[in-house]
């Protein structure tokens, strides 16, 4: 198997303020400082959940530990600690995992006051979880190394396979990353089982390296360190403002798989008061907007919310239909299958 290569960086944002008043729920006044507390388990990227902890802190004075995980390994923990939860609050990351932990009774139904104004496309039609942001799986190229090997970007998935492209290619691994499980996923719905998984064992000859988080193969590009990593579309135009200004974003031509990010609360987690309040806040037009101001650039599940600009780039991206249900009920299979026949 290829060397797995764990990305961490995490970068503190400012305070933001924002009052849930206009934003649909009660307003609730602050509790006193230290009386309660949560603990979260977060799958989006780090600047992004300092600075939502960092509102929500100030906006209620609930104390609050964030564990920044991807959604495999969420889900493990989760498993681990089902008959002594150490957390309360599932936020972020494709929303596959959370039907899985629904599933496996991880999960307690919450349905929030504010989630009526959520689509109902964007939410578990029992109430387990509510979508707050959504993002579209694409490639994201090294410009420069394009350049210096006279290539072109990928524009399909199957552009992938070119002999040009061989050690080249970074993606995240299914088994440790909802990236890399909407990848895997989005084959089989896009190929139907026996296709996608001689695909992916063609494409497994071009990988350079498998990476734990989902946005690493967009940061590796970004830094020359790979020509193409397969990454949410949204996590390379962070890179790219943020300075990496060789990379260039593509989607396949064939239609791509998208994720739902969604907050849920943990069967059985202590401080459920303080978890529904913050399920509550991450449901209004105003914390979803937290996100683009700092580099988070997915869009909106609240139809009063303003979404980034950043991401009007990828309005016209071809997507498939992607089967939520479908992906959360069978991610143990499709995982184990993969492992089979790629992960030796």
């Amino acid at each position: 198997m290829k060397k797995l290569k764990a990305v961490c960086a995490l970068s503190l944002a400012g305070l933001l303020l924002f009052s849930l008043s206009g934003c649909g729920g009660e307003k609730k006044e602050p509790v006193k400082a230290g009386t309660q507390k949560l603990t979260v388990y977060w799958g989006a990227l780090e600047d992004f959940m300092a600075a939502d902890v960092a509102a929500f802190e100030k906006e209620t004075g609930i104390k609050v530990t964030a564990v920044r995980m991807s959604s495999g390994e969420t889900l493990k923990r989760l498993q681990a600690e089902k008959n002594a939860p150490k957390a309360s609050v599932w936020f972020g990351g494709p929303a596959d995992g959370q039907i899985q932990a629904k599933a496996d009774g991880l999960l307690e139904k919450y349905v929030s006051p504010n989630a009526a104004k959520i689509p109902d496309r964007f939410k578990d039609s029992d109430g387990f979880w509510t979508g707050v942001y959504v993002g579209y799986l694409g490639f994201a190229s090294n410009g420069k190394l394009l350049k210096e090997k006279n290539l072109e970007p990928p524009k399909s998935w199957n552009d992938l396979l070119k002999p040009e492209y061989r050690g080249q290619i970074v993606m995240p691994n299914p088994k440790t990353s909802g990236t890399g499980y909407t990848l895997l996923a989005s084959m089989f719905q896009l190929r139907g089982e026996e296709d996608a998984l001689e695909y992916m064992k063609k494409l497994d000859k071009q990988i350079k390296t498998y990476q734990r988080s989902g946005s690493a193969p967009a940061k590796m590009a970004g830094q020359g360190e790979c020509m193409i990593g397969i990454s949410f579309l949204h996590d390379a135009i962070k890179f790219r403002e943020s300075g990496m200004k060789d990379l260039i974003l593509t989607s396949p031509s064939e239609g791509t798989g998208y994720e739902v990010g969604a907050v849920s609360l943990i069967k059985g987690g202590p401080d459920q008061e303080a978890a529904k309040r913050f399920i509550d806040w991450c449901l209004t037009a105003k914390a979803q907007e937290i996100g683009q101001t700092v580099g988070s650039y997915q869009f909106l599940t609240h139809p009063d919310a303003k979404p980034p600009k950043q991401a009007d780039e990828l309005k016209g991206t071809q997507l498939i239909k992607y089967n939520f249900l479908w992906s959360g009920k069978h991610r143990d299979e499709v995982v184990n299958k993969w492992e089979k026949e790629i992960d030796k």
